[in-house]
């Protein structure tokens, strides 16, 4: 069985909730998501080494909007003006050590 969010939201000033089809919520603080982006700013794609340094972002950053992409991911647009992270949902699972 595929898993997939059946809600996502904000919990309080710095904290994205999941609720996930098998039951589980999930659990992310913001900066640490912003500081996690995989997209090809943040990190190289040819060695996989992250290129971001989370000391440069801005410890109150936050998620303006969140798109869906496709079945598999979603899209977060950043307070930081960022905004070409695909986050998919394996990915954030993981993330969150799978609960």
């Amino acid at each position: 069985m595929s898993v997939f969010p059946t809600d996502i939201r904000q919990d309080g000033e710095d904290v994205l909730a999941i609720a996930w089809n098998d039951g589980t919520e999930s659990h992310y603080k913001v900066f640490d998501l912003r500081a996690q982006c995989p997209c090809a700013n943040c990190v190289d794609e040819l060695t996989g080494i992250r290129t971001l340094d989370p000391g440069t972002l801005d410890p109150k950053v936050k998620p303006l909007d969140l798109v869906s992409v496709g079945n598999y991911a979603v899209k977060i647009r950043w307070s930081d003006g960022h905004d070409t992270g695909i986050y998919s949902w394996d990915r954030l699972r993981r993330i969150a050590g799978g609960s």
